[in-house]
């Protein structure tokens, strides 16, 4: 009987084989070795008209190399999904290996000479004026601790420090733009639970909290039932000293007019357009006069339509009154830092945009302002600073820095070193395979004996 199973069974697959119902609905028998073969017309219910579209259909995606992706799995007959692409793979032989060395020790090493000169050539004044560190430079100047007290120059009747620096003589003039940075020494911004602690929603403008944003920005989410928005670490650590350039005085003594320091345009547009924006029901009013300016005034339901309790007066004494939403249970960013945010900017101020963007290392430098005036050399800059931020905490420093820059940034020696080590190493190599290839060659074999794969 088991005997007989398979016979049955190898005669039924050998059948299956030997028919192919094509699309025209012909049966055509392909037994043999080509001897001959008969069609014969098989029985079809599908109209011709159908039978004759479906011929076309399939011929069609035949001759186009495609199959019907219903009926089969295989990747589309074309060069990129069957790695059929062309490519150039080059024999590394000896000559050209010792090209290529030699060829980037030439270009690199010039290339990182350029580079270091370009960096040395740029001017750096640098004042640290509060330090802790224990290992790092004391400050320079003296009148700017303010220990463990935060905002104690604000509270102290917005108290302030100077600092002054000079130009070098030796270095020309200071080109357009001259870049104020801030710079802070150990302080770790990298750190995974402050670097995921803030809300992107509610930066850009939403009241509704879910319960992940609301665990990543805890502790500093709610207290004693108070809102904090935004929320999270880096949003309440904001840098909050208050640097003003006073004066610049030429080295003639005459006071270089026209020379402010620009606080806008220190932000990336896209994380101002995309990323910040003031909480959703803000709105603000210009006043007609400081006088006129009513926070009070109630709306048609008889309620508050303003929630300032005095109206703000910018720089140029315009008084503005202002909304914000369930101003009752939440402190704004305006409410915990008003030496640095105005109420009519919120989360899109600039200063705390830049120190939203978190640094890869404890010691880093952000923008604070920028000159846009040529600084003549020993000309001597003038700086207020209400040192509000502490650092005793972190055993960091603070330092003030201002410097110009050229088309890679600002003063970095270790592109133009690296750039040198890089071009140095590979001309060693060059120089040793080029020696070994000149004193002990190594004989090749014949190119002609390669055979590539056809297509």
């Amino acid at each position: 009987h088991a005997q007989t199973l398979i016979l049955i069974t190898r005669r039924t697959r050998r059948k299956q084989n030997n028919r192919v119902i094509t699309s025209t609905g012909t049966m055509t028998s392909t037994e043999g070795n080509g001897g001959g073969s008969s069609a014969a017309p098989a029985e079809s219910n599908v109209p011709d008209s159908q039978n004759t579209s479906d011929s076309a259909t399939t011929g069609n995606d035949q001759s186009n190399g495609y199959e019907n992706p219903s009926n089969t799995r295989r990747p589309a007959n074309v060069a990129l999904k069957q790695q059929r692409m062309k490519s150039w793979q080059p024999l590394l032989d000896p000559k050209w290996v010792i090209a290529t060395y030699l060829l980037i020790g030439i270009i690199f090493i010039p290339t990182g000479i350029a580079l270091h000169k370009k960096s040395k050539d740029l001017i750096e004044l640098k004042t640290i004026y509060e330090s802790y560190t224990k290992a790092g430079p004391p400050a320079d100047v003296i009148g700017c601790e303010i220990g463990n007290s935060p905002n104690q120059m604000y509270l102290n009747n917005e108290q302030t420090c100077q600092i002054q620096m000079q130009v070098p003589f030796d270095k020309g003039d200071m080109q357009p733009p001259v870049m104020v940075h801030y710079e802070l020494a150990n302080f770790h911004q990298n750190y995974l639970s402050y670097f995921n602690s803030f809300d992107q929603y509610q930066l850009f403008g939403s009241m509704k909290q879910d319960a992940v944003s609301a665990g990543d920005c805890n502790p500093l989410n709610i207290i004693d039932g108070t809102t904090i928005n935004p929320c999270g670490l880096i949003a309440n650590t904001l840098f909050n000293d208050v640097i003003t350039l006073v004066s610049i005085v030429g080295p003639d003594g005459e006071l270089i007019q026209n020379a402010p320091m620009v606080e806008t345009g220190i932000a990336w547009s896209s994380d101002l357009e995309w990323k910040y924006r003031q909480p959703d029901g803000f709105r603000s009013e210009q006043c007609a006069s400081c006088d006129q300016c009513d926070c009070t005034e109630l709306n048609g339901e008889g309620e508050k339509a303003w929630s300032c309790k005095e109206p703000y007066t910018n720089e140029d004494g315009v008084c503005f009154r202002y909304y914000y939403p369930k101003d009752d249970t939440t402190q704004y960013l305006y409410e915990t830092y008003p030496m640095v945010v105005s109420p009519l900017d919120g989360v899109t101020n600039e200063h705390f945009v830049v120190w939203m963007r978190t640094a890869a290392l404890p010691l880093f430098r952000k923008l604070y302002g920028y000159i846009e005036q040529p600084i003549p050399a020993g000309s001597v800059l003038t700086f207020n600073v209400q040192a509000n931020f502490i650092v005793e905490r972190l055993e960091g420093h603070k330092a003030l820095v201002v410097s110009n820059t050229y088309i890679f940034g600002g003063k970095n020696h270790w592109l133009g070193t690296l750039f040198i080590i890089v071009g140095s190493v590979a001309a060693i190599f060059g120089v040793l395979f080029l020696a070994k290839d000149v004193l002990a060659p190594r004989k090749l074999g014949d190119r002609m004996y390669l055979k590539f794969k056809d297509d």
